[in-house]
């Protein structure tokens, strides 16, 4: 790490150190400089035995150092609280982004058993910061007097995070008040890991019961000619975490929900939706619920074209005496058949192009993309310190010559790791008390295909876009120039995060691009542009399907988040009825169903997941600006750089926006890239 720690002089944390030291015979890695390149965590060296010490020293430095905050008897002034305040924590942030990177990625059963210790710590040292009236008095000198302060934007941002922190975890209730929403928070944080580790078994029961992994799912449920084991792999896909097991979901969603809405209520706001919305783009449940049913109509109505294209399909099926009569699609027909019209339609059969999507090559692609855009380069890293064996590392670099960052990859399933894609944050991205930027270390995380003995991995034109996507939040992360932590890289609003990375996903497929990385993989051959047309014709296919289910899942979380009693409710039935009043229809389940949808009861994304659709409406109307321009334009690129990925959130997303694009979205710039402009 860059960043010097002068609390480490204080001796009673010298002893603290000491005897951790001595429990262990050896020096927790967490408590020294790490002697690694680029600042990579020194994977080498840690054990999972260190987290737990390391996370008790973490929380004791940085009590102190609010402590010192508070006894300041210096004039309130941003930089004796504000800023320090940012300057915190250095040891606990150090330990916890290890902590939680690993165990999402690999999660074993003793670490998982580490993290259940560790949260009520955390959930209860955060407690103690945001409730803390002595701190709060200080801030909320500054907050009321901000206009005169001299601030500039980033610094304004610093500031009112941290007042809405407090506000938000209820600084100003009453103690009675204040001890309930200590035991909330820390149950809160028991479940929704809880939950998580439901689900992570569950996944590992599907590979195990179908050889598939629920990564690999859709792409099986389009191969797939049985049409009774897609429905036996459809129907235990669609109840992971509804099966009356150890690993149920429902009672702890409800339990979940239930305290959320306590929440809520004791902050002032009549549901959870309405407290998590008040600081976000959208502003209120209406807005989102309005922008969520008008998607759906037209999405519902393009589902029911490509239902009827399927039938006919089916139909001839009947005929030939493959099917009994009268039989019509059904969800787990879906897949099967939309490949089957996608052949018909435009020839175009994903066995045939998985062999140009190698891997390595799909990600050189991504680089090369973000090389002529951004003038990045990007150096393969060897001998890296790694938490596992399949991440690889890469040194990337500005046109000048400096430093950028590092990016690590994760790509391949294992047990131990949850299911999807995501990216996050080893090292963030901030400028150091003493005046060093240090550069981020982030890791892309994937559960694409792995290779055999005698096949690479090989992607779906689906992965590929997945790779691009996360790649677009790496970015974000990387090519932040921020001071502070707390709005470096991705800590924006929830629906601005998806745009970098959303925006990257237009790029996957243009022709000039997979000329440059489409190649395959035993031939070396340019995929061929009768291919390629074949991609573009069919770019609007399925869409019907793709955007109703994930509108679904958009409104099935606005509902659970826009309730104001949980009691009694069943969790099944409630899906249901919401399911029925979206007008979603038979054929098609939400994305995400109620008992997996970790998103909303395990992660960041409560009364948040239509921010997937909201940050689309930017991306795209961003590219049509690219398109006009080009695609590879490097003045549209670099102000895109300079106005968006650089700035995280240290200011207004929509001000952030207007300055690139020069005007507000085009809501409609969506319903046209979907195909499903009326």
């Amino acid at each position: 790490m860059n960043e010097k720690n002068n609390t480490m002089k204080k001796p009673g944390l010298i002893i603290l150190m000491i005897m951790a030291a001595i429990a262990c015979n050896r020096i927790n890695p967490f408590l020294t400089e790490w002697n690694t390149p680029y600042g990579i965590p020194d994977f080498g060296q840690i054990k999972e035995r260190d987290y737990l010490p390391a996370v008790k020293i973490g929380i004791r430095q940085q009590q102190s150092e609010i402590d010192a905050i508070i006894s300041n008897s210096e004039t309130p002034s941003f930089g004796n609280v504000v800023e320090a305040y940012e300057r915190s924590g250095a040891i606990l942030g150090r330990v916890t982004d290890v902590l939680f990177n690993v165990s999402e990625s690999d999660a074993t059963e003793s670490l998982q058993r580490i993290v259940e210790k560790i949260l009520p710590m955390l959930s209860s040292h955060s407690d103690n910061i945001f409730m803390n009236p002595y701190f709060f008095a200080k801030v909320e000198t500054l907050y009321n007097k901000k206009d005169e302060l001299g601030l500039d934007r980033e610094q304004q941002m610093a500031l009112k995070n941290l007042y809405d922190s407090f506000v938000k975890n209820g600084v100003a209730l009453d103690a009675a008040g204040q001890a309930r929403m200590r035991e909330i928070n820390m149950e809160l944080s028991s479940l929704s890991n809880t939950f998580g580790n439901n689900l992570l078994a569950e996944n590992n029961a599907f590979a195990e019961q179908f050889g598939v992994t629920v990564s690999e799912y859709p792409e099986a449920m389009a191969s797939q000619e049985d049409r009774s084991i897609r429905e036996k792999m459809f129907k235990a896909y669609a109840s992971r975490g509804n099966n009356g097991n150890r690993n149920d979901n429902k009672d702890l969603l409800t339990k979940i929900v239930s305290l959320k809405i306590e929440k809520a209520r004791l902050l002032g706001y009549d549901t959870p939706a309405a407290l998590i919305l008040s600081d976000k783009m959208a502003g209120t449940p209406a807005a989102v619920d309005k922008f969520l049913g008008d998607l759906m109509v037209p999405a519902v109505a393009k589902a029911r074209e490509e239902i009827a294209d399927m039938q006919a399909v089916m139909d001839e099926d009947i005929k030939a005496g493959i099917l009994p009569e009268g039989s019509t699609i059904q969800p787990w027909d879906w897949a099967w058949y939309a490949e089957k019209v996608r052949k018909a339609k435009y020839a175009l059969d994903e066995e045939q192009t998985k062999p140009y999507f190698k891997m390595e090559n799909v990600r050189e692609g991504v680089f090369n993309t973000a090389h002529k855009l951004y003038g990045l380069n990007f150096e393969k890293l060897e001998n890296i310190p790694a938490y596992h064996p399949d991440v690889e590392g890469f040194k990337i670099t500005d046109a000048d010559g400096s430093l950028i960052g590092v990016l690590l990859t994760d790509y391949f399933p294992r047990s131990t790791k949850r299911g999807g894609a995501w990216m996050s944050n080893f090292v963030n991205q901030e400028v150091s008390a003493d005046g060093v930027d240090v550069r981020p270390v982030i890791v892309n995380v994937g559960n694409f295909a792995k290779p055999t003995a005698d096949k690479p991995s090989l992607l779906t034109l689906d992965q590929v876009g997945t790779m691009f996507h996360e790649f677009g939040h790496a970015l974000h992360g990387l090519l932040s120039k921020c001071r502070y932590k707390s709005v470096s890289g991705t800590a924006v609003a929830r629906d601005f995060v998806e745009l970098p990375s959303q925006i990257m996903e237009n790029w996957a497929f243009r022709r000039e691009v997979l000329a440059e990385y489409a190649r395959h993989y035993e031939t070396g051959e340019v995929i061929p542009d009768s291919l390629v047309a074949k991609i573009e014709a069919a770019g609007t296919f399925n869409q019907g399907f793709m955007t109703t289910e994930l509108v679904a899942a958009s409104i099935l979380d606005m509902k659970w988040h826009e309730l104001t009693s949980a009691e009694g409710i069943d969790p099944m039935a409630f899906e249901a009825e919401a399911c029925r009043q979206m007008g979603l229809i038979d054929e098609i389940i939400p994305r995400y169903r109620s008992t997996y949808f970790a998103h909303i009861f395990s992660g960041g994304y409560s009364a948040g997941y239509y921010s997937y659709l909201w940050a689309e409406v930017l991306d795209k109307d961003a590219f049509e600006l690219f398109l006009q321009k080009g695609i590879f334009d490097r003045n549209t690129a670099m102000s895109f750089r300079r106005n968006i990925l650089e700035k995280g959130g240290s200011e207004e997303p929509m001000v952030l926006y207007r300055r690139f694009r020069g005007a507000e979205p085009d809501p409609a710039a969506l319903l046209r890239a979907r195909g499903l402009a009326l």
